[in-house]
């Protein structure tokens, strides 16, 4: 027989999980915030394209700035919509590749597209004509970052997970 204190103290707990509403609700709308900011930038660079003489190399770093903003906004989404789906709602109606069972799935999906920010910022730096001397600077901090996420990528998920052999 559970003693009321302990009853008590299980219903507490298993209440503070609803405090993680706050962070993905926050989350959410920064999303949406990224996003339509993200989306707006690239109707006016489109627009300016269309209307103005523009130099290419400008383009592309506008349209990148762009994309560097709704991929961002995706991270939000994501992080959103993985706290409430870890902490309160386990049967959120989101698409297969967007579920999150556990920490390691939010942790994988959240690398995979902080590696993509990474590329477009690269990406933007390198052809922007003003910043050719920080090139170098940021390829190698790039690379040097993904290298990271890549191994700690690797190395929590052998540690979550052990090899289990199997008799032949």
């Amino acid at each position: 027989m559970v003693n009321p204190y302990t009853r008590g103290m299980r219903q507490i707990l298993g209440l503070t999980r609803y405090a993680v509403i706050v962070p993905a609700i926050a989350s959410i709308l920064g999303a949406l915030l990224l996003m339509a900011q993200g989306s707006i930038e690239m109707v006016i660079v489109v627009y300016d394209s269309v209307t103005t003489d523009t130099y290419l190399k400008n383009t592309i770093v506008d349209v990148l700035t762009a994309v560097d903003a709704i991929l961002l906004g995706t991270v939000l989404l994501v992080i959103g919509y993985g706290l409430y789906e870890l902490f309160i709602d386990p049967e959120l109606p989101v698409p297969a590749w967007l579920r999150v069972r556990d920490l390691d799935d939010l942790k994988s999906k959240l690398i995979g597209v902080v590696v993509a920010i990474i590329a477009v910022v690269f990406v933007g730096v390198f052809v922007d004509s003003n910043r050719e001397d920080e090139v170098l600077a940021y390829g190698l901090g790039a690379g040097v970052l993904v290298a990271g996420l890549a191994i700690f990528a690797l190395a929590t998920r052998k540690a979550d997970k052990p090899d289990v052999k199997t008799k032949p």
